[in-house]
């Protein structure tokens, strides 16, 4: 199987640039399989399609306003910082944009959203081979904890906005309502649709609710250049599997009862749980490269709920792979899918409409 076999076409106008006006008024595609039956609903309407004793496990990983703005001490030029892993305190890989004269050594200094200087700076310290600049920060005790007066939400490059981002909308909306913990540089769309009333609603109806953490880095949107999917090398993700979760889980498998994933980054960290311990899921932390393509049998999710993904992306073979189970048909189910969202005119990507895969 080929990489370009994942490819699509998309009008450029399916690509959403706002999200809906309420988040759970997008619409939702629901994928039946075996038989690739799609059903056209909205999204709140995915209460129509759990029942009591289903388990959800959502990523409650909160977006950090990882997007900065700089200017090279000496010469002045801009550079927009975009943070990508943090190692320790003041510690970060980060994409830096324009960075090809960026040089070791080099020092930035931060400006705020308006443009305003700051007194803190990062000293670039190497350059590794994946593109990424290792910086260490000084001005403050801990970048984090000053990104909410500095930084900007870090919209996807498909979602055009002016320079700075200064949209509030956009620091709401591109997070979702049960975030907790800092730690993405991109958002776990699927649960941008949720509102806490329908979670309630969900929760009324039997349904037992738990979260897994999976930090979203920016290789989420990173394409898949190789040749072949077997070809390529997976970005790493931290993740935790907390108890709780992980009895609610195991206690749903063993008594039959069903586990939906909400999005792709919840899939990944059960996912790399289970092919770590022979199929069990258990408390654990760490960092995965897990990398899903067709064909792939699934451990511990019944059900996936999830976004339309890029052509050619990791997310799009991961997907697939889950349309059909152990074999490679999932992914013409999946296209099929896609081409029927195409012409029912749904929106596409991070702010974009959702799928339900039973």
């Amino acid at each position: 199987m080929r990489t370009v076999d994942f490819d699509y076409p998309l009008p450029p106008e399916l690509i959403a640039q706002q999200p809906a006006a309420q988040r759970d008024l997008s619409r939702l595609l629901v994928l039946q399989r075996p038989k690739g039956h799609v059903t056209h609903r909205k999204f709140r309407d995915l209460v129509d399609y759990l029942r009591a004793g289903d388990v959800l496990v959502l990523n409650n990983s909160r977006v950090i306003p990882a997007r900065l703005r700089a200017l090279k001490a000496g010469s002045g030029g801009e550079v927009e910082v975009m943070l990508a892993e943090e190692n320790s305190g003041n510690d970060w890989w980060a994409m830096l944009r324009p960075g090809k004269r960026v040089r070791a050594g080099t020092k930035l200094l931060l400006a705020d959203r308006k443009g305003l200087p700051t007194e803190i700076d990062a000293t670039v310290i190497e350059k590794n081979e994946e593109g990424h600049y290792r910086l260490q920060f000084s001005g403050t005790p801990n970048i984090v904890r000053v990104l909410d007066s500095i930084g900007e939400t870090p919209l996807p490059p498909y979602i055009s906005r002016p320079g700075p981002n200064l949209f509030t909308e956009d620091r709401d909306r591109y997070q979702t309502v049960y975030a907790r913990g800092d730690g993405s540089v991109a958002a776990p769309t699927a649960g941008l649709h949720f509102t806490a009333p329908l979670l309630d609603e969900i929760r009324a109806r039997g349904v037992e609710i738990c979260f897994v953490t999976l930090h979203v880095g920016l290789g989420t949107f990173a394409p898949v250049k190789s040749e072949t999917p077997d070809q390529h090398l997976m970005h790493a993700e931290q993740f935790h599997v907390g108890a709780a979760t992980a009895q609610a889980v195991s206690n749903a498998r063993q008594t039959g009862r069903r586990v939906i994933a909400v999005g792709t980054t919840t899939l990944r960290a059960l996912e790399t749980v289970a092919a770590e311990n022979r199929g069990r899921l258990l408390e654990s932390r760490g960092r995965t490269r897990i990398f899903i393509y067709p064909p792939r049998d699934f451990q511990i999710a019944d059900a996936l709920l999830t976004n339309f993904h890029l052509p050619q992306s990791t997310l799009l073979m991961l997907v697939s792979a889950f349309a059909v189970p152990g074999q490679t048909g999932g992914r013409q189910m999946i296209l099929a899918a896609y081409a029927e969202a195409i012409r029912e005119r749904y929106r596409f990507y991070s702010y974009g409409d959702a799928m339900l895969i039973l």
